[in-house]
């Protein structure tokens, strides 16, 4: 194992990221439209770039939240991810996700089809969970998303403790 130098204080902009994809028949499902899970993917590895960057290193995915799919993804329209840090905490982080979409062909804007927060975890190289730096709000804008995404954060340890006392493991399948 290596230890790595501490990663200094970032910004979300610093980390920050957009990918794009054309979509294509061999994306799509049985309705004929892009498989919601392409476009997951595009979400995850978006985040994970995020973490990533803001980390200073490998992040792994923890869970998936509030993952909205608005509009169907069309083949041929190009799907823009647009990810963000938006809190970090001792060895974790909130990455924002938006997906929009246009056509390849055509000049209208873009429309929002997707929307994700994802919590990353920072992993060390034997996959034990690692410091984070401290994230830096610099705008009106980054503060909120943090605010949110604390309440987001104290959601989820709620749910956790809930269904714990309520001897729910949480992983039911039905």
């Amino acid at each position: 194992m290596t230890t790595r130098e501490p990663v200094p204080a970032r910004t979300p902009a610093d980390s920050a990221i957009t990918v794009s994809s054309i979509m294509s028949p061999h994306d799509t499902n049985l309705m004929g439209t892009v498989h919601g899970g392409v476009v997951l993917k595009l979400i995850d590895s978006a985040a994970g770039v995020v973490a990533a960057r803001h980390s200073g290193g490998p992040a792994v995915t923890a869970s998936m939240d509030e993952t909205v799919f608005l509009v169907a993804v069309r083949v041929g329209d190009v799907v823009h991810v647009d990810a963000r840090i938006t809190w970090a905490g001792r060895t974790s982080m909130e990455v924002a996700v938006k997906a929009t979409a246009d056509r390849w062909n055509e000049s209208v804007p873009p429309t929002t089809v997707a929307t994700a927060h994802l919590v990353m975890v920072a992993v060390d190289a034997d996959g034990v969970p690692r410091p984070v730096p401290e994230l830096v709000t610099e705008t009106p804008e980054d503060v909120r998303r943090y605010r949110q995404a604390e309440i987001r954060r104290s959601h989820r340890l709620a749910l956790r403790a809930a269904l714990k006392a309520a001897g729910e493991a949480g992983d039911d399948v039905a």
